[in-house]
């Protein structure tokens, strides 16, 4: 059992059902966040309803009381205590997940105030997302042939895992949209993928010539008796990766191509955003193409292309 739903486990049935799950499945179903959204929630639900009962049995009533008297004071400490257990970023997404929490149920129970408004929190160092060379693409993209190749790797996990490091990296796509992708929603006449991404909205993603090639030779020789429902990334039962297995595979991988440590699906979509800005695709566009509701979010990757263009000049120019 996981840390997470060791968490969950702790808090009786009846509040879980009373106060937990109607909100998770609130998550899912009217606002269509993913189950990794819905778990992550979850679990910083969990944590907050445990901290508020320490070194006594969990009682669902007790709970229930304190959820209701609810002060900025706790909200405060409860922060400050957190600040010793967690990063910042984690932080962070753990009180999201706390504010929409209480705002569901203040709707529901009509409580007037809201302690979490204005409840101060550490601010985020400013990072910028990690990203590859277009050559260190190149070689990531090139390993599942090279193993096959030397005889490390057989045809279908060859032919599959090209697929899958091509089409993460050719759409631009999170490991949630790859895993939750079928055939029916590919054009291979056009290239286009239809792809539902948060909150479930939908954008068209141009999947590039390399993956669409992919996709042909995989579904040849080991779909060919696909339907619009059949995962494009599958097993050899046919049933679909999950998450977990896409980012285990992409470790392997980064691993033996010699890319430094800390690589993740979510490393290919970055580099595919820097890629595309660094050969002279406009900001706009890209937002579109990566499914951002924020322009600020996309101008994040302006940052990384300045940062190169830095670093050529410091490179190569005599003056720098």
């Amino acid at each position: 059992m996981s840390k997470a739903n060791s968490e969950l486990a702790r808090l009786p049935d009846l509040l879980r059902a009373t106060w937990v799950d109607p909100f998770l499945e609130h998550l899912t179903d009217g606002r269509r966040f993913s189950r990794y959204t819905k778990r992550n929630y979850g679990q910083a639900i969990a944590r907050f309803l445990l901290w508020l009962s320490p070194g006594e049995a969990v009682a669902t009533s007790t709970i229930e009381g304190k959820l209701k008297r609810l002060s900025s004071r706790e909200t405060r400490d409860y922060i400050l205590e957190s600040q010793r257990r967690v990063d910042r970023r984690t932080l962070h997404n753990h009180v999201s997940a706390l504010k929409a929490f209480h705002r569901f149920w203040a709707q529901a129970h009509k409580w007037e105030t809201d302690p979490w408004i204005g409840t101060p929190l550490p601010k985020l160092p400013k990072r910028l997302p990690s990203c590859l060379t277009e050559a260190q693409a190149n070689e990531l993209l090139a390993m599942p042939e090279r193993l096959l190749a030397n005889g490390t790797l057989d045809a279908f996990d060859a032919a599959r895992d090209k697929l899958l490091l091509e089409v993460l990296y050719g759409g631009g796509l999170r490991v949630s949209e790859l895993v939750g992708l079928r055939h029916g929603a590919i054009d291979l006449g056009s290239g286009i993928a239809r792809i539902r991404g948060k909150g479930g909205k939908e954008r068209l993603a141009p999947l590039g010539q390399v993956a669409v090639r992919a996709l042909q030779d995989f579904s040849k020789r080991y779909q060919h008796e696909s339907t619009p429902t059949t995962p494009v990334i599958a097993s050899r039962q046919g049933g679909a990766l999950s998450a977990r297995q896409v980012q285990a595979l992409l470790k392997r991988y980064a691993t033996l191509a010699g890319l430094p440590e800390g690589v993740t699906p979510h490393t290919l979509r970055h580099s595919y955003a820097t890629h595309l800005l660094n050969n002279g695709a406009d900001l706009r566009l890209v937002q579109e193409l990566l499914g951002h509701a924020s322009i600020s979010t996309t101008q994040l990757y302006t940052h990384l292309s300045v940062a190169r263009l830095k670093a050529v000049h410091a490179k190569a120019h005599p003056r720098a």
